[in-house]
């Protein structure tokens, strides 16, 4: 199964977890990423929704890497993707908000991932977390 991760570089760990599952959002993230190549998954339909419609820009949430480090460029990308904590959680505030607005467009193109909203609520608190500190954020994945 794959796994979402959402490491800091404040001086403490984030003492909040995910509350489930986080392979929904890998899942997400990716397919979210893969609309630039014509993906057109519901989740894929979702993002472009939330891009088009909505006027959520979806960078901050397809800013990630792969934490399996094989070559040099591998190890750039891991860096590449830190970025700022604000305009995470401002992101996420502004889907998880699209998500919960009763849209039933976004119910239909979410229909078979029910536990994503939560667990975009759940990455929200931690990029918020994020923020009180100071910190930079960095999403990776195992799959």
């Amino acid at each position: 199964m794959s796994r979402l991760y959402f490491e800091t570089d404040a001086p403490e760990p984030c003492p909040i977890e995910f509350g489930g599952p986080s392979d929904v959002l890998v899942h997400f993230l990716s397919l979210a990423f893969s609309t630039r190549y014509g993906s057109i998954h519901p989740l894929s339909q979702l993002s472009l929704l939330l891009r088009g419609e909505y006027q959520i820009s979806m960078m901050p949430l397809t800013t990630f890497a792969d934490r399996d480090v094989e070559v040099e460029a591998d190890r750039i990308e891991l860096e590449r993707v830190w970025q700022d904590a604000p305009p995470l959680a401002e992101n996420l505030r502004a889907v998880t908000a699209a998500l919960a607005s009763g849209d039933e467009r976004i119910a239909e193109l979410t229909a078979d991932t029910p536990d994503l909203r939560e667990r975009l609520a759940d990455l929200q608190r931690m990029a918020e977390w994020a923020v009180e500190r100071g910190a930079r954020v960095r999403l990776t994945f195992d799959l």
